[in-house]
């Protein structure tokens, strides 16, 4: 090997191991490693941003709209009652819901599937009386098989045309993955219709908040301030001082109004009635009758009833949140954003020290706020709202005929090869956008930055294991192995290499460095290199055993109440049915 080869894989290595580690978030990792490419001359400086312009970042970003705009129409409310009647049994529920999020998923963005399936399933299974974590993964799963069936279901099928383009002059086209991605997609279905869900614990997770709600309540109390006390005339923020800011005023309840999240300045009455969160410990001591008169615990329950226009609701920190490695305290949820935290749960366990309790995709959280506001708070804080008390103010919907009419026009388009899935994409966008389906800052919002992040910061270091002949290095030493191997073989060790890194990295790098090193050694064994490129594709997509995979997966653990083996439970067999299947349907429909 070359200076420059050993150079490549150490920082191949190191990147690896920083997505493993996930103590920064990938696109951090993968922007970190194309400037290390670039001072260690890897990577020639003017090719350093060159990634960003690529084809894929563009359509990746335009499919994050497409499906903004989708989630803002009637979809939900049409899907709640047609999956009213599949509530029978746990195949019916988990065949048809998960079955749905598999379509969607393959015009969609994976997460935009689920998000708008989440909500469905746990409302479906609460009616049914069925434990939420029999459907989750199954739902998550399915999200994932969806994105094998076009070019635009996953951002790896993207990753991999644009990478034929460079290689052959052509792309793969929009339903040129829908052959094998299709028929893997259906019998992974049936597998969890069937087998996967019987795998799963049933564990209540009483997603309702109940459960959360009585952990709380011995936590909460409302106390009087009485004539003579030291805190009148005071400020809110004086009272959390006293309790080295552990104890927060959620409500502030005057001449029978309620002030929710009330903020830091506000000035305190002789009379007002305070209802106050934190350990019993901190706040008791000031109940003696002269600063505060105790009146009630555990009236959380009824809280949101005495409050007319308070509501309680449960969410769920979504992938790139605003809260994600952040602190309610760091983010002033409470004074800013007029939202109370009562609760939150990370895999189903309740935490405490919620103020200083950093957030992670997936966690539970337990909200109050007002009924007009809480749910615009909640989407710009990046959580998705899985169930409340009484209806937070919804948006109103959007019809879906437009915008579907515009997406068909879209797909056909790039399908029938008039036009290239950017352009074709893109115009969809200005459409939906010129047609006021979507606002122009939503469309912003909607873009998923970190996702393009890495794939521009990628691109480069893996144009760069082409360039440097580290692809063909690795691909050499794997050909001469293959050398005693069938085909069928050494497809099927490509597809399970992509799996196993899928399942400990992101699907995006795995199909980056798996391409050029699949590519390698179809042209070392003098073979086509489409169906290599299919297996890298398939197999990268399919991140079955972990919850940190995908953020599907991870997505699902909090509301879920998972445990890391729970998927792998569930993916082993799946991900050992997608080989059993995927390396025979590749070489049928693309012959080496």
């Amino acid at each position: 090997m070359t200076s420059t080869q050993i150079i490549l894989f150490l920082i191949l290595a190191a990147t690896l191991l920083g997505f493993v580690w996930g103590r920064w978030r990938y696109d951090v990792v993968a922007g970190v490693a194309l400037l290390a490419a670039v001072y260690l001359g890897v990577v020639p400086p003017e090719n350093a941003f060159l990634g960003f312009s690529h084809p894929a970042v563009v359509s990746v970003a335009a499919v994050l709209v497409i499906s903004r705009a989708l989630q803002e129409t009637e979809l939900v409310n049409w899907l709640v009652r047609m999956l009213a009647p599949a509530r029978l049994t746990p195949t019916t529920q988990v065949a048809a819901g998960s079955g749905l999020t598999l379509l969607l998923s393959a015009v969609m963005n994976n997460i935009g599937a689920l998000a708008l399936m989440l909500p469905v399933t746990i409302r479906n299974a609460s009616l049914a009386k069925r434990p939420a974590s029999l459907l989750l993964i199954p739902l998550s799963f399915a999200s994932l098989l969806g994105g094998l069936i076009t070019l635009i279901g996953t951002p790896p099928n993207l990753v991999i045309s644009a990478f034929r383009a460079e290689h052959v002059g052509k792309p793969f086209l929009m339903f040129d993955f829908t052959p094998v991605g299709l028929t893997i997609a259906i019998i992974g279905l049936v597998y969890l219709a069937i087998v996967g869900w019987r795998l799963i614990p049933a564990r209540e997770t009483e997603q309702s908040a109940k459960r959360l709600l009585r952990k709380l309540t011995p936590f909460v109390a409302e106390v009087r301030l009485p004539e003579g006390s030291s805190f009148n005339d005071r400020q809110v923020r004086h009272v959390e001082e006293i309790c080295g800011n552990e104890v927060t005023i959620m409500t502030v309840l005057r001449h029978g109004e309620g002030i929710l999240a009330p903020r830091p300045i506000a000035l305190l009455r002789a009379g007002d009635i305070l209802v106050i969160k934190g350990e019993p410990g901190i706040w008791e001591p000031l109940c003696d009758g002269k600063q505060f008169d105790l009146l009630s615990r555990n009236n959380v329950d009824d809280l949101a009833i005495r409050l007319q226009d308070a509501v309680i609701a449960e969410a769920v920190v979504m992938p790139n949140s605003a809260l994600e490695t952040r602190s309610a305290r760091n983010m002033r949820m409470h004074t800013d954003y007029g939202v109370n935290l009562l609760a939150l749960a990370r895999r189903g366990e309740p935490q405490s020290r919620l103020k200083d309790w950093e957030f992670q995709v997936g966690d539970t959280l337990l909200v109050q706020g007002e009924r007009n506001t809480l749910e615009r708070a909640l989407a710009d804080l990046g959580c998705l709202i899985l169930a409340d008390g009484g209806g937070t103010a919804k948006a109103q919907k959007k019809g879906l005929l437009l915008p579907l009419a515009i997406f068909a026009v879209a797909l056909v388009a790039a399908g029938l090869g008039l036009v290239s899935v950017p352009i074709s994409l893109v115009s969809a966008v200005a459409a939906l956008i010129l047609a006021r389906t979507i606002s122009l800052q939503d469309a912003y919002e909607s873009i998923d930055w970190p996702i393009l992040v890495l794939i521009g910061a990628l691109m480069p270091i893996g144009q760069a294991m082409t360039s440097t002949g580290a692809a063909g290095h690795i691909a050499s030493q794997l050909v001469a192995l293959a050398g005693v191997m069938p085909l069928w073989a050494i497809i099927g060790l490509v597809m399970a290499v992509s799996m196993w890194l899928s399942d400990l990295i992101h699907n995006t790098p795995t199909a980056v460095i798996m391409a050029p090193i699949s590519a390698g050694i179809a042209e070392g064994l003098q073979l086509s290199i489409d169906p290599f490129l299919m297996a890298v594709a398939v197999g990268s997509a399919s991140a079955y055993l972990t919850p940190i995979g995908h953020q599907s997966n991870t997505l699902v653990m909090g509301p879920g109440a998972y445990r890391f083996t729970d998927y792998t439970r569930v993916g082993i067999g799946l991900e050992l049915l997608i080989l059993l299947v995927g390396v025979p349907m590749i070489l049928f429909v693309w012959p080496a």
